[in-house]
């Protein structure tokens, strides 16, 4: 099993060195747990594909504690000042061109001459980069295409000792990878929803933004793009309206309806194989807890899991995004 350190002073500080020895670190943020390496070095960035099984096409996000420490690794224009000032540190990972002076591995930008960036709000988090003194490197801190991890004991399932040390800051509050924005171009382009609503960052532009949301099978230009994301060994059943024997059910508001084909009520089901997202409908706390519940059900060896309907809107959009790009690697 790796090592798992309380994120005190002294072991941040520990995992700063770490960092700085070119090693592995997985540390907590507001959306998942990452899979932190030190940006500036090529070595160690490469141990993060190594091992999360990640394809070397796939970009990952350089985190920053601030926009002043942004502008040394990406140039920024009027609307990505604007967005960091509004919405950072916080779920929101901005794509840049990358600065020709960076001082960034290119494997972080997957050779593409933008880089994806965010100053993260999780106190751990910051106080790492403060503690490395440089940017961190950090994709999602679980083998590459399975269920990102919101706890500690998440990483350590899926990654075990490849995850080098792990520091325990609690469960993710968020829950949802970062929303990317990509701003290279001439209109905005939202590569994959999170935390940070499209009506949130429209609201603030005072324009139409593109959403480009579909799966690709080579070259993503953001980290989350490939179809193979997020998924649990157990099969994935969408839009469920009742719950088929041997299945457990995520479920999401009121069961009330729910049955058990051939008879019987989805409350009815045995312990461990019922899981609500929010009993409420609150699409915040729904996402807070996706991947926590799916870890849970995809351990409990049954035939399916049956997901209710998610309404498509807010963040009710980033968790069908995730709920369907696991269903969809399950086909492939």
């Amino acid at each position: 099993m790796p090592e798992i350190l309380n994120a005190t002073e002294e072991n941040i500080k520990v995992a700063a060195e770490r960092l700085r020895a070119g090693e592995l670190v997985a540390f907590p943020t507001e959306t998942v747990y990452g899979l932190g390496a030190d940006a500036t070095n090529d070595t160690a960035v490469a141990k993060i594909f190594e091992a999360k099984g990640r394809p070397s096409f796939n970009p990952v996000i350089v985190h920053v504690n601030d926009k002043i420490d942004a502008e040394k690794i990406v140039e920024f224009n009027d609307r990505a000042a604007l967005l960091a000032s509004l919405f950072w540190p916080g779920p929101l990972t901005l794509i840049l061109p990358r600065r020709a002076d960076a001082k960034l591995s290119l494997l972080t930008s997957a050779g593409l001459p933008s880089q994806a960036v965010r100053a993260p709000v999780h106190p751990v988090a910051r106080a790492l980069i403060a503690a490395l003194g440089r940017s961190i490197a950090a994709p999602s801190a679980n083998a590459s295409g399975s269920l990102s991890p919101t706890t500690p004991q998440h990483v350590a399932n899926s990654l075990g000792e490849r995850a080098g040390l792990i520091l325990a800051g609690g469960k993710s509050a968020v829950g949802l990878e970062s929303t990317v924005l990509d701003l290279t171009g001439k209109t905005p382009v939202m590569l994959r929803p999170g935390g940070i609503t499209r009506e949130d960052i429209e609201m603030q532009l005072g324009m139409k933004i593109d959403v480009e949301f579909e799966a690709v099978t080579d070259a993503p230009k953001s980290p989350g793009q490939l179809l193979k994301h997020y998924a649990p060994r157990t099969p994935l059943r969408l839009k469920a309206v009742d719950v088929a024997p041997g299945e457990a059910l995520l479920a999401f508001g009121s069961i009330k309806f729910m049955g058990i084909k051939g008879g019987g009520a989805a409350r009815d089901l045995p312990a461990g194989a019922l899981m609500n997202l929010s009993e409420t409908g609150d699409l915040t706390t729904a996402a807070a807890n996706l991947f926590s519940m799916l870890h849970q059900l995809d351990t409990g060896n049954f035939s399916g899991i049956a997901v209710m309907d998610i309404p498509e809107t807010g963040l009710g959009i980033a968790i069908n995004d995730r709920l369907k790009r696991a269903a969809g690697a399950q086909k492939s």
